[in-house]
């Protein structure tokens, strides 16, 4: 029995093709119409319906270039299910290359939405009821903010033997943050329904970061491998066993004035390890920054011009750090660049 199209947004997308499809999402002040890009991937063989979305935060360009990689590569010929790919959610910072909309709010704090609210509101509504809702599984990519970078790592709300741990431990991130659901997020909106989603966070704001993207094109592959989308062996080594970390907590600056790091990201820290230090342009005043646990640096600051009380370094917390350790290691031979060019 032949499959069925796939329709989106008004389009109809028959199995065994490709589409590429604008969603209408608002008029500029000129009257010019703004769009949120997709491309629909509709395999011959039925299967599930992946999102991979980038650009909630306009500014977060990574998430942009992972999936471009991603529709350009040969392994998803051939796919079984769909692949609904969203490079540019939040159109309007994109264009203004700032993480929010025109309005100020955050579109990840803006979900379910609604069509009567306010320009967040109406966004996320038409992005969920348009696109989010025909989905069986979500990848979300995500970097740090404007001048913080993350090591590559998934965030996820995780149960035992569920379908987002099985998809976590597929990616092949170093690290696994078993994290909360936000009100508003695209997370927890799909979480509830009882839509697998996966967080990627990796890199820096307004930044290619070829450490944080190459990973997530393969992570995102992994993961549609374990889903049943792909055929065929991963033809790369797999990756170190990624270790979930059991909370994180962020450093802060004890003074304002000029960091100087003493780590670099991914780093192994222990409780009351010296993280940085934090000093007035003459050196008369100096304040260090001490780790509060045991753990790795998973963010930090990238701007050394800090203010009293701002968070600086992302710490993740383990049970079992020598662990953890390898993992991210294996991230740092291959990959992040060394302390020099980081800071």
């Amino acid at each position: 029995m032949a499959r069925a199209p796939f329709d989106l947004a008004g389009i109809r997308v028959a199995p065994g093709t490709r589409t590429q499809i604008d969603v209408p999402v608002a008029r500029l002040y000129t009257h010019a119409p703004l769009y949120i890009p997709l491309e629909v991937v509709h395999g011959r063989q039925s299967g599930p319906t992946l999102l991979v979305c980038g650009g909630i935060h306009g500014d977060e360009i990574n998430g942009v270039e992972i999936v471009r990689r991603l529709l350009r590569s040969k392994q998803i010929q051939g796919l079984r299910g769909t692949l609904i790919a969203a490079p540019i959610v939040n159109v309007f910072g994109f264009v203004q290359h700032s993480r929010y909309l025109p309005d100020r709010r955050d579109l990840n704090r803006c979900f379910p939405g609604s069509e009567s609210g306010s320009l967040g509101g109406r966004v996320a509504a038409l992005f969920r009821e348009q696109i989010v809702d025909h989905a069986t599984h979500i990848i979300d990519l995500h970097t740090g903010a404007i001048h913080r970078t993350n090591l590559p790592q998934i965030r996820a709300q995780l149960e035992t033997g569920s379908e987002t741990e099985r998809m976590a431990n597929a990616f092949g991130a170093p690290v696994i943050l078993n994290a909360e659901l936000r009100e508003g997020s695209l997370r927890h909106y799909a979480q509830n329904r009882g839509i697998p989603v996966l967080t990627y966070e990796a890199g820096e704001a307004l930044r290619f970061d070829e450490w944080a993207i190459a990973p997530g094109v393969r992570g995102v592959l992994r993961v549609m491998r374990r889903l049943g989308m792909l055929t065929g062996e991963h033809r790369r080594r797999s990756p170190a066993a990624a270790e979930l970390a059991n909370g994180s907590s962020w450093a802060r600056a004890p003074i304002d004035g000029i960091l100087r790091p003493q780590v670099r990201l991914g780093a192994r820290v222990a409780r009351g390890e010296l993280l940085g230090r934090v000093a007035d342009p003459f050196g008369n005043a100096e304040g260090e920054v001490l780790s509060m646990a045991d753990g790795i640096v998973i963010g930090m600051s990238r701007l050394p011009l800090a203010n009293e009380g701002e968070a600086l370094f992302h710490i993740a917390r383990f049970d079992a750090i020598e662990e953890a350790e390898s993992a991210v290691e294996d991230f740092h031979s291959s990959l992040i660049p060394p302390p020099d060019s980081l800071y």
